[in-house]
């Protein structure tokens, strides 16, 4: 084989590689797009049977190629789309904000029971919080996408955290970048002091929740009572009513008969 040849084959090569990482990073995309629509319509359905909505907001993306790579090589795995689909879980990942911890377990609890997604795996961080203080709920979950080849399950992420503990995960992820992974001791000790004051404002904010869900629940309550009075005591007034109009018939009833037998009498003389 020439070099014009071999060089030819490689081409052919990297043209038929650049297609098959294009294909499947559409179909990441698609993955999400697919769970976005699935946890939309949730949002939607729980607000109207609950008036309550348990997702602040959320936010996703598609690692770049250039960080897929990377994590190959730190991983010392063989370049090729098996080890991107199976041994990357994060390629496509979707980050779901509550603004209470119940919210979190009650979202997971959500999807768990979505027939249309599969739950792998699932890393429970607010239970046990990693050393530096971060906290979240990790899933990884199968998505159906189907292609022009048929019906693929796509791996997505899913991080789940409240309103405080990604506003903790973002900063910190800002300090470990400027400072290139070496943060001193005494910010890292600063840090998760900060997690854990977070972590506190969550379970206040969460009793304060609670508190006023058993007013409002009880003042509900209060609301259903005084309407099945009105009810009743309406229901109770047409009741009455009813005598009173066969009352009226009876006393009526002797003159309806007499003028009807005028009206034979009337009847016979013609």
């Amino acid at each position: 084989m020439n070099n014009y040849q071999l060089i030819s084959n490689q081409v052919e090569q990297f043209k038929k590689m650049r297609d098959e990482v294009t294909r499947v990073m559409m179909m990441y995309q698609f993955a999400l797009t697919e769970l976005e629509t699935k946890i939309e319509i949730l949002k939607e359905e729980y607000q109207l049977l609950h008036d309550y909505n348990p997702i602040e907001h959320t936010k996703s993306r598609v690692k770049s190629f250039e960080s897929i790579i990377g994590k190959i090589q730190r991983k010392n795995l063989q370049f090729s789309i098996d080890s991107i689909r199976n041994e990357i879980k994060d390629v496509a990942g979707i980050r779901i904000t509550c603004s209470f911890i119940s919210d979190i377990y009650r979202v997971q609890e959500m999807l768990q029971k979505h027939f249309d997604v599969e739950i792998f795996e699932m890393k429970d961080y607010i239970s046990n919080p990693k050393p530096n203080g971060y906290r979240s709920l990790h899933l990884i979950a199968g998505v159906p996408v189907v292609m022009t080849t048929g019906r693929e399950i796509v791996c997505v992420e899913i991080q789940i955290r409240t309103i405080a503990m990604d506003f903790w995960a973002s900063l910190e992820h800002k300090i470990f970048y400027k400072y290139d992974q070496a943060v001193p001791s005494k910010l890292t000790l600063e840090l998760k002091q900060a997690a854990d004051a977070a972590n506190n404002l969550d379970e206040q904010m969460e009793r304060l929740h609670h508190e006023i869900t058993i007013i409002k629940e009880n003042q509900d309550n209060d609301d259903n009572d005084e309407f099945t009075r009105l009810l009743l005591n309406q229901v109770s007034k047409s009741q009455l009513k009813l005598p009173n109009i066969f009352e009226q018939a009876l006393i009526e009833l002797p003159g309806t008969l007499e003028m009807s037998d005028e009206r034979i009498e009337e009847k016979k003389g013609e």
